[in-house]
Parts: C-alpha cells; sequence; structure tokens
C-alpha cells in the first residue's frame, strides 16, 4: 500500500478544489497572486490535479477515488474536503452544484437534486461519512452555516491565523478577532467540528508573541478549537510580502527557530485538540525564504522522544500511528473524561484508551448555555479504515467501541435533563446511528425523550 497514513485514521481523505476566485476582501499581505485559487500555487498537488479537470468537482471526486483504490486504500467511507478559497462567498448556486456534484460522483450517479443525491449516498458504495469546507471567520453568519448543514458538512476550518487585530490589520486580513470569536461559537452551536488554520511569525509578530497568543487559542474559552493546523508563514513569489522580505523590512523564521518554536506550541496543545498538520507544502520554486522541509513534524518528534517530552494532541496518540511506529499495544481499554468550558457551553471529550495513553476511539459532547440539548459534534473510531461492516483480527474499526461512546452520551445527556440528542452525522454515517436509535430530523440524526 502506498502512503499507509492517508487512512489509518480510520477514513479516506477526498480533497477537491473550487474553482480561481479572488477573495472579496482583497489580498492578505502573505497571499500570492497566481491564476489559481487564493493562497495556492500552480505547482502545489491539489491545485494541479484539479486545474487538469478543469475544476470539475465530479471529475475530481472520481479521480481521487481511482488513485487510492489504485493505491490499495479502501474507499468505502470517503471525508470530502472543499478546499481552495472562501467556498462561502461564492454564488448560492455554484455552491449547491459544486457539492451535490461530489456527491453524484461518490453515488456514480446523476441525481436531480442535492437531497436526492445525499438520500443515494446512505447507501452508496463510497459514502460520505464527513464533509469538511474551509472558511473565513467572517464567513460564518448564521445563514452560511444553515447552507453548510444542507451541505452535509460536519466539520469547519477557519483561517484564523493569529488572534490579533492589530496583525490583522497589519496584513490586510479584513476580518476581526470578534469574527473569530463569534464563527468558533455558532459553529460549535451548531454542532460543528471546528479547526483553526494557524500562521507563527506573521509580519508584526514575533517568537514570544506567537506562543502568547497560542496560548490564546488553547486556554481562551472564547476558542478553544478542536484541531489545528499549523502553516508558519512563509516568503511566496507573487505576494506583497515578497516585496517587503526584498526591502529587508520582514524575517521568517530559520528553521532552528521553527523547530524551537513547534515544540514549545505543540506542549501546549490539550489533549482533545488534534494537531492536522504542520507546515504547508510549497513547491520550492515558489518560495522565496522560509523553510523547505515540509516534513517537519517528523523532526520535531525525533527530538521531543530524545528530550523524554510529550505532544498530548489527539494525532500523536492514535493507535493507527503507534501501530506503524512498531509498539507493542496493550488492548485493556478504559474510558477517560474531560469536561470543559468553551465558548459559552459545556463541552465532553470521552476517550476511549490505554494506560500508555494510546486512544483508540473518542464522542465530543457540547451542551451550550441555557440549553436542553445535547450535540454529538464528533464520534470516532481509530485505526486502518476498514469496508462498511468487515472486521479484521486486531483492528479496532467495527468493534463496537462506537456504541459504548454513544451509550456514554446518552448518560451525559440523562445528568445534564437534556430532552433531546442531536448528531451532526455524515450522510454516509446516518444508516449507523439509525440502527442505534436516531431518526433523521432537519440535518440532524435525532434521539428524543432522553429522560
Amino acid at each position: 500500500m502506498r502512503k499507509p497514513t492517508k487512512t489509518i485514521s480510520g477514513v479516506t481523505p477526498v480533497a477537491v478544489v473550487i474553482k480561481p476566485r479572488k477573495c472579496p476582501h482583497g489580498t492578505c499581505t502573505y497571499c500570492p497572486t497566481f491564476n489559481v485559487p487564493q493562497s495556492y500555487t500552480p505547482k502545489s498537488p491539489a491545485i494541479m490535479r484539479a486545474a487538469n479537470l478543469k475544476y470539475d468537482p465530479f471529475k475530481q471526486v472520481k479521480a481521487r477515488i481511482n488513485a487510492f483504490k489504485v493505491m490499495g486504500h479502501n474507499t468505502d467511507k470517503i471525508e470530502l474536503i472543499i478546499m481552495g478559497g472562501t467556498f462561502l462567498a461564492y454564488s448560492k448556486s455554484y455552491q449547491y452544484n459544486f457539492v451535490k456534484a461530489c456527491f453524484d460522483a461518490m453515488n456514480n450517479k446523476k441525481s436531480k437534486t442535492l437531497a436526492d443525491a445525499k438520500k443515494l449516498n446512505e447507501h452508496a458504495k463510497h459514502r460520505c461519512i464527513a464533509l469538511c469546507i474551509e472558511t473565513r471567520p467572517d464567513y460564518c453568519s448564521e445563514s452560511d452555516i444553515k447552507r453548510m448543514l444542507e451541505f452535509g458538512c460536519t466539520r469547519v476550518e477557519l483561517g484564523v491565523q493569529m488572534p490579533s487585530d492589530s496583525l490583522y490589520e497589519k496584513t490586510k486580513r479584513g476580518h476581526s478577532v470578534l469574527d473569530v470569536v463569534q464563527a468558533t461559537e455558532r459553529l460549535k452551536n451548531a454542532g460543528f467540528k471546528v479547526g483553526y488554520h494557524i500562521m507563527p511569525g506573521i509580519p508584526g509578530s514575533d517568537f514570544y508573541n506567537d506562543i502568547k497568543l497560542f496560548k490564546k487559542i488553547v486556554k481562551d474559552s472564547r476558542f478553544k478549537p478542536d484541531q489545528l493546523k499549523i502553516y508558519p508563514c512563509q516568503v511566496i513569489k507573487g505576494s506583497e510580502l515578497e516585496k517587503i522580505y526584498l526591502k529587508g523590512e520582514y524575517k521568517p523564521y530559520t528553521k532552528e527557530e521553527l523547530i524551537k518554536l513547534l515544540i514549545e506550541l505543540k506542549k501546549l496543545v490539550p489533549r482533545y485538540c488534534r494537531i492536522m498538520r504542520v507546515m504547508r507544502e510549497i513547491p520550492p520554486e515558489f518560495l522565496v525564504a522560509g523553510t523547505t522541509r515540509i516534513d517537519l513534524r517528523r523532526e520535531i518528534q525525533v527530538i521531543m522522544e530524545k528530550r523524554k517530552e510529550k505532544c498530548k494532541c489527539i494525532r500523536c496518540r492514535e493507535i493507527g500511528f503507534a501501530r506503524l511506529k512498531g509498539k507493542k499495544i496493550n488492548l485493556k481499554l478504559k474510558l477517560n473524561k474531560i469536561k470543559y468550558s468553551a465558548s459559552n457551553g459545556k463541552e465532553y471529550f470521552i476517550e476511549v484508551i490505554n494506560k500508555d495513553n494510546i486512544i483508540f476511539g473518542l464522542v465530543r459532547l457540547r451542551i451550550p448555555n441555557k440549553s436542553k440539548e445535547l450535540f454529538v459534534r464528533e464520534l470516532h473510531v481509530y485505526g486502518k479504515s476498514l469496508g462498511l461492516g468487515l472486521h479484521e483480527n486486531g483492528k479496532t474499526q467495527h468493534t463496537g467501541l462506537g456504541k459504548q461512546l454513544m451509550k456514554e452520551a446518552e448518560k451525559i445527556a440523562k445528568k445534564n435533563k437534556c430532552k433531546k440528542i442531536l448528531v451532526i452525522s455524515g450522510v454516509g454515517v446516518r444508516e449507523y446511528y439509525k440502527k442505534l436509535g436516531y431518526q433523521l430530523e432537519g440535518n440532524y440524526m435525532v434521539k428524543n425523550n432522553i429522560l
């Protein structure tokens, strides 16, 4: 199997790119300006694949599924990721047609409407078990959220960079910290899993300020994302930052400085958060200044292991990665529950772990303030992606951990006197929840009369 880590977390990620279009607010200081989606370069792998297919969503999905099959990966459970700019800033007709085309490709059949395509996908060979949309904090209104729910979206990634109004102004970001706070709360209150893209090294910041702002992200209850992508600022051809750099007015982190910073940041990440990625894949020919090492994460892990320092994030503790490293796995499991306050609500993070803190599965719950509803924002059992209904000796998917975690969710709902549970379920997972007694109401799988 080529690139086994691609599906090691239990799903097959299929990234599709939207057509090029300038951001309505203008261009951030660090963004390049090529005839490709904003913030990307022409030779980024995802962009080259999309451009060759003229950004056709149907063809992109089909091509990626076929590529995964050739590499020996299972493609029953798809995580669809819509990337390439501020998708929600495009016309509504473009958004609906784009999402429908993606479902049509997974279904291998063109439907009349998005609703028909979603319904068909509940029993399709390639089921959309999660859908992620990348957007900006100022394109995350109540109407935007309602539309994302209609698309079948379960996860939203916000371009936060670093939460500082002065830095936003200096880099022409076009939104405020308040936008980040409000978007985060709206998304969590609708049941979404929330990820932040952050950017250490922005012009105007420095090593100690980056640590200070990162502490705000992970400790301030207004933020506390579920996931992070850490993309240090780099000087890219075609950006305004290139001109500033050439004048000697900006200097990106050196590789050594970046390693030192990233280690400090990783040590701060709480165990309920997952660092999805470290470093963006910028082709060297477009990089004016900044490290070219896209595998920096691996180097950092080696350094931290030698120092006996640990990152508690979900990805660093996943069963799949532990097995990949050849670790001996203790299969005596226990539940670990964490309760914390965030975005004006109560959060519960329940994980299935062993004595070595290796994580086998999790459920993420939220009760918004003054609400009698409990949201299941994420249910995930880790391990190599298996086909629907299949079992393999020693594998963790399809072993009943998900049902056990949902029982814990129902216990917490009763304890908090919640009248109903709402699951933000991927379209392709609805059948699973139906077997647990949940029914489709609007865009959620719901169980009423919990008390």
